[in-house]
């Protein structure tokens, strides 16, 4: 049973996990286009990243848990969480995966790193 802290401490986890994933909150450029590299444009595609994955998150409440509960794994265990959640619901995957796109595009195209270090393995469980 978890405790009314231990939900505060996984809400603030996951918070910085999908903060931390979706830092850089860009408006999501179009597949074809190139992301806009300055750092107004990077800013601007954390920005938009992030609140996409808050509100897909708040509307997907069991992939909100997942992500909770991964927060207070250590990371071995957190990565065969998500990756159990994603083989058992793959349409979510894919979704929130796409919504995670345009940040590997801007550190893949524009060679910034827009994860902090801390969070890379969390956002290479999602994008690979």
């Amino acid at each position: 049973m978890t405790t009314g802290k231990n939900r505060r401490i996984a809400r603030a986890c996951n918070g910085s996990i999908v903060g931390g994933i979706a830092l850089a909150g860009l408006a999501a450029p179009t597949a074809s286009a190139e992301p806009d590299c300055s750092p107004a444009g990077v800013d601007s595609t954390v920005a938009s990243v992030t609140q996409q994955a808050k509100a897909y998150l708040n509307s997907h409440t069991s992939a909100n848990r997942v992500l909770m509960a991964a927060a207070l794994q250590p990371q071995d265990q957190a990565a065969q969480t998500i990756q159990g959640y994603a083989n058992s619901n793959p349409q979510e995957y894919a979704d929130f995966r796409s919504i995670l796109a345009p940040l590997s595009s801007l550190q893949n195209q524009c060679g910034v790193n827009v994860v902090p270090a801390e969070y890379q393995w969390a956002f290479s469980q999602f994008i690979g």
